[in-house]
């Protein structure tokens, strides 16, 4: 194998998003919460837990607060996470990951306008 063919490229999207936690109580938790979910997988490594879904993640802080035994919001999930993917939206209730700008226009301010 040649070096030039060993790495390509591949500019299509792959409609994944997701985040890297840390492997710890909050983390592991959260990560519980996420297990299941539809189109989401959840993979866990020694020092830190994947979490990775297709198109869209939403991060509900009251299902995790529910879950974790006290008020989990924006700051504690900052706290855990080391790394995203995708277009990160804080809202009040939640933290959405889109895969794609095009999905998460209305709130980061995309402009979905053809350019001629």
């Amino acid at each position: 194998m040649t070096a030039s063919r060993q790495f390509e490229v591949n500019r299509t999207s792959s409609n994944m998003c997701g985040v890297t936690l840390m492997n710890n109580q909050n983390g592991y938790v959260v990560a519980e919460v996420m297990r299941g979910k539809e189109g989401v997988e959840v993979v866990e490594y020694p020092s830190m837990i994947r979490v990775d879904g297709k198109n869209k993640v939403i991060f509900n802080w009251d299902e995790i607060s529910e879950a974790i035994g006290f008020d989990f919001t924006q700051p504690d999930f900052e706290e855990i996470m080391s790394t995203h993917y995708g277009r990160m939206v804080h809202l009040d209730d939640e933290t959405v990951l889109f895969a794609n700008p095009e999905d998460a226009a209305e709130y980061i301010d995309f402009d979905l306008k053809v350019v001629d």
